[in-house]
């Protein structure tokens, strides 16, 4: 008499039949065989190289079509998004600034070279204005120095009363985009680069905390992380790039389209020449309060002071000992 299987524990599912391997090969995994046709190889290679025969996730040229450019926008967002979560990065600090000043001791030998080059040939222009540049680059290179200072300054807050849940972003270029982000690297905090598919090759700076540095396909989305949890914005001199983050910036504080934040331009003599705020209000084409969403500082320690004052006064210190907010 056959003994009866044992019943399973009281509340446990029985076990399921583990599946055992095939022995014969299944008839999708082998090809057509020539000897039944001819040309079935043939036939089944033109399939096998076909771009329609692409996993769609593997298709680049679909991928990158016009037809897919809502999917393009929506994981430009979420791959960056799903990073910093993963990283726990909550809070950030954004600091922009022009690629285009280096640190002092680089831009004083930029300086002699162009300078060099003017004595050979005096009377060439192109010489005359690259010296000029040259000297009006290194006498903006001490923002490079500002920028380092400030980022440690606040990198070391980030990590002892952020929990680590703050950090310091920017667009992971060279400039004073190299020097915040060295700043923070220098202090241990975490140190994020939003970097930006060009036509031409461009490399990101070293100072970039392994997995938190993103390459973007669009600006739009690129800009939108800036915002998306940035708890301040410290804007150095810079061009194009720099004043358009700022004036997005600007704007959407100004239209109310997201919360306030402290904007903080650094180099007021700058500023003031590049743009004409004063004028704007004169034309009537802003308000005369627009022109406190934004303060200016000139050293690291006025640009602490500045948030830190503007967050006390919002009633939501920047810094946290418990790092939880």
């Amino acid at each position: 008499m056959d003994k009866k299987r044992p019943a399973p524990p009281s509340g446990s599912p029985e076990q399921a039949p583990v599946a055992q391997a095939h022995v014969v090969p299944l008839p999708w995994q082998t090809p057509k065989s020539p000897a039944e046709d001819p040309d079935a190889t043939a036939r089944i290679k033109a399939t096998l190289e076909d771009p329609a025969y692409l996993q769609a996730d593997e298709d680049i040229a679909l991928l990158q079509s016009e037809d897919l450019r809502g999917v393009r926008l929506q994981l430009d967002f979420l791959k960056t998004d799903y990073g910093l979560r993963t990283h726990d990065i909550r809070h950030t600090i954004v600091v922009f600034g022009s690629t285009r000043i280096p640190e002092p001791v680089a831009a004083k030998r930029r300086k002699d070279e162009a300078h060099k080059r003017l004595a050979k040939d005096p009377e060439n222009p192109e010489l005359q204005r690259a010296c000029e540049i040259a000297q009006r680059i290194f006498e903006k290179s001490h923002y490079y120095t500002i920028a380092k200072d400030f980022a440690a300054d606040s990198g070391r807050l980030c990590d002892a009363y952020g929990g680590g849940k703050i950090a310091l972003m920017t667009g992971g270029g060279p400039g004073l985009m190299e020097a915040a982000n060295r700043g923070a690297f220098l202090s241990g905090a975490k140190s994020v680069g939003l970097n930006i598919t060009l036509p031409h090759e461009q490399y990101p700076n070293p100072y970039l905390t392994p997995g938190l540095c993103f390459r973007f396909h669009y600006f739009a989305l690129r800009k939108m992380h800036f915002l998306h949890r940035a708890r301040a914005l410290v804007a150095f001199p810079g061009g194009y790039g720099t004043l358009d983050e700022l004036f997005e910036t600007l704007t959407l504080v100004q239209t109310r389209k997201i919360a306030p934040l402290p904007v903080i331009l650094v180099g007021r003599s700058f500023w003031e020449r590049a743009v004409n705020f004063e004028f704007l209000v004169d034309e009537g084409v802003i308000d005369p309060e627009d022109k406190t969403l934004f303060s200016y500082a000139e050293t690291a320690k006025e640009i602490r002071e500045c948030i830190d004052t503007w967050h006390v006064q919002a009633g939501k210190p920047l810094f946290r000992a418990s790092g939880d907010q």
